[in-house]
């Protein structure tokens, strides 16, 4: 590893490495697999989602990319079964802050994060080459790389702690890399609030030409996250 990458590099501590199926992405993105189809697509951030395992395996071209994908996957894989533990535990104490129609209870959830872990760390022994590390809000790809950008979990849930020019910097660099359609899931941060900058970045987005549209998904486990910011690109 590079200077370079060792100055980016993530102390591992601080990932928190935890991912969703295939299954859900299309569930979260309202997607199905013959809108994919023939489209470059980008997962960023990827973390420990099996979207890219299972989507390359039938023939789709996707790309994962992540800060975390710095450490080696045992490293990733050892951490990833201590944050879903981790994870477990904390949302038993707060079952009411979510919705348990598409997972039936605790050891179901937990099962699918497993499922999702395992794709991911095999897959990227497998095709490496799918799997780039990066640190937001930049990104090594060309402009106008990907058709479609799927980013979840990640922008907007952290408003917390990613001020309003991360994020209008990591959406400029989304922009730049993507030459169709980029969709955010969900529009909301850990609290379940809808992220209070969002309608100043929608704005933002349309006067730069961009059509922008809040969509409602057939998916919702955390309280209140069952929407998608859909922002397609002008040409």
């Amino acid at each position: 590893m590079s200077k370079v990458e060792l100055s980016k590099k993530l102390d591992l501590e601080r990932i928190i490495f935890i991912g969703r199926t295939f299954e859900e992405y299309l569930d979260m993105f309202s997607l199905s697999v013959e809108k994919l189809e023939g489209k470059k697509i980008l997962d960023c951030p990827a973390g420990a989602c099996s979207f890219t395992a299972s989507g390359n395996k039938i023939g789709l071209d996707i790309t994962a990319c992540d800060i975390a994908y710095y450490h080696s996957v045992e490293d990733l894989e050892m951490k990833g079964l201590q944050d879903i533990e981790h994870a477990m535990e904390h949302i038993e104490k707060v079952k009411d802050n979510y919705v348990w129609d598409y997972f039936n209870d605790i050891d179901d959830l937990r099962g699918h994060r497993l499922h999702a872990l395992k794709d991911c760390s095999n897959n990227r022994k497998e095709i490496s080459e799918k799997y780039i590390p990066v640190t937001l809000p930049t990104l090594p790809f060309k402009d106008n790389e990907f058709d479609i950008i799927f980013s979840a979990h990640f922008l907007f849930m952290y408003a917390d702690r990613l001020d309003y020019q991360f994020h209008m910097k990591t959406l400029n660099e989304l922009l730049r890399v993507s030459s169709d359609e980029i969709c955010i899931f969900p529009l909301v941060d850990l609290e379940g609030k809808r992220y209070e900058h969002l309608d100043e970045l929608i704005l933002y987005l349309t006067d730069k030409g961009c059509t922008v549209e809040e969509v409602k998904v057939g998916y919702e486990f955390q309280v209140n996250a069952d929407s998608m910011l859909k922002i397609k690109k002008c040409n």
